[in-house]
Protein backbone atom coordinates (compact mmCIF):
# COMPACT_ATOMS: atom_id res chain seq x y z
CA UNK A 1 0.00 0.00 0.00
CA UNK A 2 1.23 3.49 -0.75
CA UNK A 3 0.35 4.84 2.68
CA UNK A 4 2.29 2.38 4.76
CA UNK A 5 5.40 1.97 6.83
CA UNK A 6 7.56 -1.01 5.91
CA UNK A 7 8.92 -3.26 8.62
CA UNK A 8 12.68 -3.31 9.05
CA UNK A 9 12.50 -6.62 10.85
CA UNK A 10 10.39 -9.12 8.93
CA UNK A 11 10.74 -11.71 11.69
CA UNK A 12 9.53 -10.40 15.03
CA UNK A 13 7.83 -13.41 16.51
CA UNK A 14 8.15 -16.98 17.75
CA UNK A 15 10.56 -17.88 20.50
CA UNK A 16 13.03 -20.08 18.65
CA UNK A 17 15.52 -17.19 18.33
CA UNK A 18 15.18 -14.78 21.26
CA UNK A 19 16.03 -11.13 20.72
CA UNK A 20 17.15 -9.25 23.84
CA UNK A 21 15.11 -6.05 23.77
CA UNK A 22 16.00 -4.80 27.22
CA UNK A 23 13.74 -3.85 30.11
CA UNK A 24 10.96 -1.32 30.29
CA UNK A 25 11.22 -0.34 33.94
CA UNK A 26 9.89 2.48 36.07
CA UNK A 27 12.09 4.07 38.72
CA UNK A 28 11.44 2.36 42.01
CA UNK A 29 9.34 -0.33 40.43
CA UNK A 30 10.07 -3.92 39.53
CA UNK A 31 11.59 -4.62 36.14
CA UNK A 32 8.91 -4.54 33.48
CA UNK A 33 9.91 -6.39 30.36
CA UNK A 34 8.94 -8.43 27.38
CA UNK A 35 10.79 -10.33 24.68
CA UNK A 36 10.18 -10.96 21.02
CA UNK A 37 11.78 -13.43 18.69
CA UNK A 38 12.55 -14.03 15.06
CA UNK A 39 10.83 -16.69 13.02
CA UNK A 40 12.82 -19.00 10.81
CA UNK A 41 9.79 -19.83 8.72
CA UNK A 42 9.55 -18.54 5.17
CA UNK A 43 6.38 -16.69 4.10
CA UNK A 44 3.87 -18.59 2.04
CA UNK A 45 3.69 -17.71 -1.61
CA UNK A 46 0.67 -15.59 -2.52
CA UNK A 47 -1.00 -18.44 -4.40
CA UNK A 48 -1.15 -20.44 -1.17
CA UNK A 49 -2.73 -17.68 0.88
CA UNK A 50 -6.28 -18.36 1.99
CA UNK A 51 -8.70 -15.47 1.75
CA UNK A 52 -11.08 -17.29 4.03
CA UNK A 53 -8.45 -17.80 6.73
CA UNK A 54 -7.68 -14.10 7.05
CA UNK A 55 -11.39 -13.60 7.78
CA UNK A 56 -11.51 -16.40 10.36
CA UNK A 57 -12.09 -14.16 13.35
CA UNK A 58 -11.17 -15.66 16.70
CA UNK A 59 -13.17 -13.98 19.51
CA UNK A 60 -10.66 -15.26 22.07
CA UNK A 61 -7.67 -13.58 20.44
CA UNK A 62 -8.92 -10.95 17.99
CA UNK A 63 -9.92 -7.40 18.86
CA UNK A 64 -13.36 -6.96 17.28
CA UNK A 65 -16.05 -4.33 16.96
CA UNK A 66 -19.19 -4.44 14.83
CA UNK A 67 -22.01 -6.79 13.90
CA UNK A 68 -20.97 -10.43 13.61
CA UNK A 69 -23.41 -10.74 10.69
CA UNK A 70 -22.07 -7.75 8.79
CA UNK A 71 -21.58 -8.41 5.04
CA UNK A 72 -18.03 -7.06 5.25
CA UNK A 73 -15.19 -8.05 7.54
CA UNK A 74 -12.36 -5.53 7.53
CA UNK A 75 -9.10 -6.76 9.07
CA UNK A 76 -6.33 -4.29 9.87
CA UNK A 77 -2.74 -5.19 10.75
CA UNK A 78 -1.40 -2.22 12.66
CA UNK A 79 1.61 -0.98 14.65
CA UNK A 80 1.08 1.47 17.50
CA UNK A 81 4.18 3.50 16.63
CA UNK A 82 3.42 3.73 12.91
CA UNK A 83 2.51 7.35 11.96
CA UNK A 84 0.51 6.15 8.96
CA UNK A 85 -1.56 3.98 11.29
CA UNK A 86 -2.15 6.99 13.55
CA UNK A 87 -3.30 9.03 10.53
CA UNK A 88 -5.61 6.22 9.46
CA UNK A 89 -7.17 6.05 12.91
CA UNK A 90 -7.61 9.79 13.18
CA UNK A 91 -8.71 10.60 9.62
CA UNK A 92 -10.47 7.47 8.33
CA UNK A 93 -11.65 5.25 11.19
CA UNK A 94 -14.11 7.76 12.76
CA UNK A 95 -16.09 8.07 9.50
CA UNK A 96 -15.73 4.35 8.82
CA UNK A 97 -17.22 3.66 12.23
CA UNK A 98 -20.06 6.14 11.80
CA UNK A 99 -21.08 5.10 8.28
CA UNK A 100 -20.34 1.39 8.23
CA UNK A 101 -19.46 -0.19 11.59
CA UNK A 102 -22.21 1.40 13.69
CA UNK A 103 -24.77 0.69 10.95
CA UNK A 104 -24.02 -3.03 10.85
CA UNK A 105 -22.34 -3.07 7.45
CA UNK A 106 -18.76 -3.71 8.61
CA UNK A 107 -17.22 -5.91 11.26
CA UNK A 108 -13.82 -4.42 12.08
CA UNK A 109 -10.93 -6.50 13.39
CA UNK A 110 -7.58 -5.03 14.38
CA UNK A 111 -4.55 -7.31 14.67
CA UNK A 112 -1.20 -6.36 16.11
CA UNK A 113 1.85 -6.10 13.87
CA UNK A 114 4.34 -4.15 16.04
CA UNK A 115 7.32 -2.86 14.09
CA UNK A 116 9.47 -2.16 17.16
CA UNK A 117 9.68 -2.93 20.87
CA UNK A 118 7.83 0.23 21.89
CA UNK A 119 4.92 -0.68 19.62
CA UNK A 120 4.94 -4.17 21.13
CA UNK A 121 4.72 -2.75 24.66
CA UNK A 122 1.89 -0.40 23.65
CA UNK A 123 0.02 -3.29 22.03
CA UNK A 124 0.43 -5.29 25.23
CA UNK A 125 -1.01 -2.43 27.29
CA UNK A 126 -4.03 -2.23 25.00
CA UNK A 127 -4.60 -5.97 25.40
CA UNK A 128 -4.20 -5.75 29.16
CA UNK A 129 -6.83 -3.00 29.22
CA UNK A 130 -9.43 -5.64 28.50
CA UNK A 131 -12.14 -6.07 25.89
CA UNK A 132 -14.24 -3.04 26.88
CA UNK A 133 -11.32 -0.62 27.12
CA UNK A 134 -9.18 -1.96 24.27
CA UNK A 135 -10.49 0.25 21.46
CA UNK A 136 -10.76 3.50 23.48
CA UNK A 137 -7.24 2.99 24.86
CA UNK A 138 -5.84 2.12 21.44
CA UNK A 139 -7.41 5.23 19.90
CA UNK A 140 -5.98 7.37 22.70
CA UNK A 141 -2.52 5.96 21.98
CA UNK A 142 -2.86 6.79 18.29
CA UNK A 143 -4.14 10.32 19.02
CA UNK A 144 -1.22 11.02 21.36
CA UNK A 145 1.39 8.99 19.49
CA UNK A 146 3.88 11.86 19.25
CA UNK A 147 3.96 12.23 23.04
CA UNK A 148 4.98 8.65 23.87
CA UNK A 149 6.24 6.76 20.81
CA UNK A 150 9.43 8.73 20.31
CA UNK A 151 11.89 10.48 22.57
CA UNK A 152 15.16 10.10 24.50
CA UNK A 153 15.76 7.44 27.11
CA UNK A 154 13.46 4.65 28.18
CA UNK A 155 9.93 4.73 26.75
CA UNK A 156 8.55 3.25 29.97
CA UNK A 157 7.73 6.55 31.73
CA UNK A 158 5.95 7.84 28.63
CA UNK A 159 3.93 4.65 28.27
CA UNK A 160 3.15 4.64 31.97
CA UNK A 161 1.77 8.17 31.60
CA UNK A 162 -0.60 6.86 28.93
CA UNK A 163 -1.61 3.99 31.20
CA UNK A 164 -2.38 6.42 34.03
CA UNK A 165 -4.61 8.46 31.73
CA UNK A 166 -6.66 5.30 31.23
CA UNK A 167 -6.88 4.75 34.98
CA UNK A 168 -4.18 2.09 35.33
CA UNK A 169 -1.66 2.16 38.15
CA UNK A 170 2.03 1.24 38.36
CA UNK A 171 1.28 -2.29 39.50
CA UNK A 172 -0.98 -2.88 36.52
CA UNK A 173 1.64 -1.47 34.16
CA UNK A 174 4.47 -3.66 35.39
CA UNK A 175 2.34 -6.79 35.61
CA UNK A 176 1.24 -6.21 32.03
CA UNK A 177 4.82 -5.82 30.82
CA UNK A 178 5.62 -9.17 32.46
CA UNK A 179 2.54 -10.94 31.13
CA UNK A 180 3.81 -13.82 29.00
CA UNK A 181 0.32 -14.83 27.88
CA UNK A 182 -0.28 -11.38 26.40
CA UNK A 183 3.11 -11.24 24.67
CA UNK A 184 2.62 -14.76 23.29
CA UNK A 185 -0.76 -13.84 21.82
CA UNK A 186 0.66 -10.76 20.11
CA UNK A 187 3.59 -12.74 18.73
CA UNK A 188 1.26 -15.38 17.28
CA UNK A 189 -0.95 -12.78 15.63
CA UNK A 190 2.08 -11.04 14.16
CA UNK A 191 3.71 -14.27 12.97
CA UNK A 192 0.53 -15.44 11.26
CA UNK A 193 0.11 -12.13 9.50
CA UNK A 194 3.68 -12.18 8.25
CA UNK A 195 4.09 -15.87 7.43
CA UNK A 196 0.64 -16.70 6.06
CA UNK A 197 -0.68 -13.41 4.70
CA UNK A 198 2.59 -11.72 3.72
CA UNK A 199 2.02 -8.63 5.82
CA UNK A 200 5.21 -6.55 5.70
CA UNK A 201 3.98 -3.02 6.41
CA UNK A 202 1.37 -1.14 8.39
CA UNK A 203 -1.41 -0.43 8.09
CA UNK A 204 -2.29 -3.43 5.92
CA UNK A 205 -6.01 -3.89 5.34
CA UNK A 206 -8.05 -6.84 4.12
CA UNK A 207 -11.69 -6.58 3.04
CA UNK A 208 -13.41 -9.96 3.06
CA UNK A 209 -10.00 -11.55 2.75
CA UNK A 210 -8.74 -9.43 -0.15
CA UNK A 211 -5.85 -7.07 0.49
CA UNK A 212 -6.72 -3.43 -0.13
CA UNK A 213 -4.31 -1.97 -2.66
CA UNK A 214 -3.57 1.64 -3.53
CA UNK A 215 -4.51 3.51 -0.38
CA UNK A 216 -6.45 3.50 2.89
CA UNK A 217 -8.61 6.61 2.71
CA UNK A 218 -12.34 6.20 3.24
CA UNK A 219 -12.85 6.61 -0.51
CA UNK A 220 -10.38 3.77 -1.17
CA UNK A 221 -12.17 1.53 1.32
CA UNK A 222 -15.58 2.38 -0.05
CA UNK A 223 -14.44 1.44 -3.55
CA UNK A 224 -13.17 -1.91 -2.26
CA UNK A 225 -16.34 -2.51 -0.23
CA UNK A 226 -18.80 -1.57 -2.96
CA UNK A 227 -19.18 -5.07 -4.48
CA UNK A 228 -20.15 -6.48 -1.09
CA UNK A 229 -22.74 -3.79 -0.33
CA UNK A 230 -24.78 -4.09 -3.51
CA UNK A 231 -28.21 -5.49 -3.00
Amino acid sequence: MSDSKSSNAKGLSRRNTIMGLGALALAGAGGAYYVMAQSSQKPMSSDKMSKIDVMAVDPKNDNIVGDVNAPITLVEYSSMTCPHCANFHQLTVPELKKKYIDTGKVRYVIREFPLDRVAFAAAALARCAGEKKFFPFMEMLFRQQDSWARGPGSPAPRLFKMAKQAGFDEKFFNECMRNKDVSDRIEKVMAKGRDEYQVTSTPTLFINGKKVEGGNSLADLEKAMEPYLKG
